[in-house]
C-alpha cells in the first residue's frame, strides 16, 4: 500500500457537518491526517492527487444487498441458474459494485446455501475484486410464504427459493446449517409480499416460535439476523424478539414506531423502497402498471412514505439498498434510493448521505469505517461534482474519479485527466 495524499477537495466527512476544503494523508489502509484549508500536510515520499476542487467523501455502503439476483424478473429465473454460472455472475456484480462506489455491502440473502459465503471469501483473500461484504444464508420463510418455489410434481427443495421450515424443530435445523457454512447472517422471511400470490404484504406467515428458535440459535453462536418484514406485526416481531436488521417495513401504527424509536439503537431500517416505484414506473414489459396496482403496489407505496417519514422524524436509522438485481431494478442503480429519500421521505441530501456513509459502517459492525476522519478505514470516492447539489452524480460511474477501498485505488485517478492529476513525490 502506498502512502496517497489527496489535496485541493472539498471534504463531505459522513458525519453530517458542513463539507469544508482541505486535504487527507492515507498510510497504509488508514486515514493518517486530515488538514483543512490550503496545504499543510507534508508531501514528501508520497503519491499526491490534486482534486482541482472535486468532492472526496467515504466510500457508500449498501445496507440490502443481493448479489445472486441475475436480473431476472421472477425468483423463479433467479432459482434456477446453474450454479456454476451463479458463482461466476455474482464474482462479475461484486466487483460491479465496487466500481459503483459501493465499497461495503450487507448481504441481505442469497439464492443458493453458500453463494454469499463462497463470494465474501473470495473477495477477502484477494480472488476477486468486490466490497467489504457480510454474507447472509438464503431466505428461510414458511410453505406458501415468499420463498417458498416448491410444487407439488417436482418435489425438490432445491428447486426452492427459500428454504421453508414447519415449526421450531425445523428452523433450529436449518439455522445451524447455515451457520455452519459460516454466514454473518440469519435471513427470515417473517411477512408475506405483494410479489406473491395469497401472501400480501400486510400478512404475517412466521410464527414467534419459530422467531424465537431462529434468534437463540443464531445469537448463541455471535451471529445476528435480518427479517423481510413488510407488515405491522412482522416489524414487531423485529423488535421484540431483537432482530437488528428490518428490511421494507411498509406498513405500521403507532405502537410499532414506538417500539421502533424505543430501540433506535438497537436496529437499522433498510426498506428497499426503489422496487415500490420500479413494480410501477418500471415494470414493463414484465409487470404492467395496472398489474401493479391490482397487486397492491400502490397502497403499499403510500403505506412506506407514511412509515418512513415518521420513522425519519424519530430519528430511527434508515439506510438505502434493496433488491436490486431484478430485471426492473438492475444492479448497480441503487444510489437511485438516496435520491427517493430526498424527494419523498423527507431527507435533506446531507442526511441521504449519512445513511449511506456513518449509517452504513455502524450496519457493517465497525467503529472505524463510513467517515473521513482521523485513524479510519481509508474506503473513500473522488466525486467530479458535488453529490450535496445533484445527489443523480453518485449513478453516474463517470463521475466517480477515484475509488479507494482498504487504501489501495480500485478506481485511479486518470493522470491525464483536466478534473485531477496526481504525481508521485520523492523525498
Amino acid at each position: 500500500m502506498a502512502n496517497v495524499l489527496f489535496t485541493n477537495v472539498r471534504i463531505i466527512d459522513g458525519s453530517g457537518a458542513a463539507p469544508y476544503a482541505g486535504e487527507i494523508l492515507i498510510q497504509g489502509n488508514r486515514i493518517a491526517r486530515i488538514g483543512r484549508g490550503a496545504r499543510s500536510l507534508p508531501v514528501a515520499g508520497v503519491t499526491v492527487i490534486d482534486g482541482a476542487g472535486a468532492t472526496l467523501m467515504p466510500g457508500m455502503v449498501e445496507a440490502h444487498t443481493h448479489f445472486s439476483w441475475n436480473d431476472s424478473p421472477t425468483l423463479e429465473g433467479i432459482q434456477r441458474m446453474p450454479l456454476e454460472e451463479h458463482v461466476l455472475w455474482s464474482a462479475n456484480v461484486a466487483k460491479r459494485y465496487l466500481e459503483a462506489g459501493w465499497t461495503s455491502c450487507v448481504g441481505a440473502a442469497c439464492a443458493k446455501p453458500r453463494l454469499d459465503v463462497v463470494i465474501r471469501n473470495a473477495i477477502n483473500e484477494g480472488l476477486i475484486a468486490g466490497p467489504r461484504y457480510l454474507a447472509a444464508s438464503q431466505e428461510i420463510t414458511v410453505l406458501g410464504g415468499l420463498g417458498d418455489e416448491t410444487l407439488p410434481h417436482l418435489p425438490y427443495p432445491e428447486f426452492s427459493f427459500g428454504v421453508n421450515v414447519t415449526g421450531p424443530e425445523e428452523m433450529r435445523k436449518v439455522v445451524r446449517m447455515f451457520l455452519k457454512y459460516g454466514v454473518d447472517s440469519i435471513k427470515l422471511n417473517l411477512s408475506g409480499d405483494n410479489f406473491v400470490p395469497g401472501a400480501p404484504a400486510t400478512s404475517t406467515w412466521m410464527s414467534d416460535e419459530e422467531v424465537a428458535m431462529a434468534v437463540r440459535e443464531t445469537k448463541m453462536r455471535g451471529k445476528r439476523l435480518a427479517a423481510h418484514a413488510r407488515s405491522c406485526e412482522s416489524i414487531k416481531q423485529c423488535v421484540r424478539h431483537g432482530i437488528e436488521i428490518i428490511y421494507h417495513a411498509s406498513f405500521t401504527d403507532e405502537e410499532a414506531l414506538d417500539m421502533l424509536e424505543a430501540n433506535k439503537d438497537k436496529h437499522f431500517v433498510a426498506p428497499g423502497i426503489g422496487i415500490l416505484y420500479a413494480m410501477l414506473d418500471h415494470g414493463e414489459p414484465w409487470i404492467s402498471r395496472q398489474k401493479a396496482i391490482e397487486m397492491g403496489y400502490e397502497i403499499e407505496i403510500a403505506a412506506a412514505v407514511d412509515s418512513l417519514k415518521k420513522m425519519h422524524k424519530r430519528g430511527i436509522r434508515i439506510l438505502p439498498g434493496g433488491d436490486y438485481g431484478f430485471a426492473f431494478t438492475p444492479h448497480c442503480e441503487n444510489a437511485r434510493d438516496l435520491e427517493i429519500f430526498v424527494k419523498h421521505l423527507g431527507f435533506t441530501p446531507m442526511e441521504a448521505i449519512v445513511s449511506a456513509t456513518r449509517h452504513g459502517g455502524a450496519i457493517m459492525m465497525r467503529k472505524d469505517l463510513g467517515e473521513v476522519k482521523e485513524g479510519f478505514l481509508a474506503d473513500l470516492l473522488l466525486v467530479d461534482g458535488d453529490p450535496l447539489s445533484n445527489l443523480a452524480i453518485l449513478r453516474d460511474r463517470s463521475k466517480l474519479l477515484a475509488i479507494m477501498k482498504d487504501g489501495e485505488f480500485c478506481k485511479r485517478p486518470e493522470v491525464a485527466s483536466s478534473r485531477s492529476r496526481w504525481a508521485q513525490s520523492v523525498a
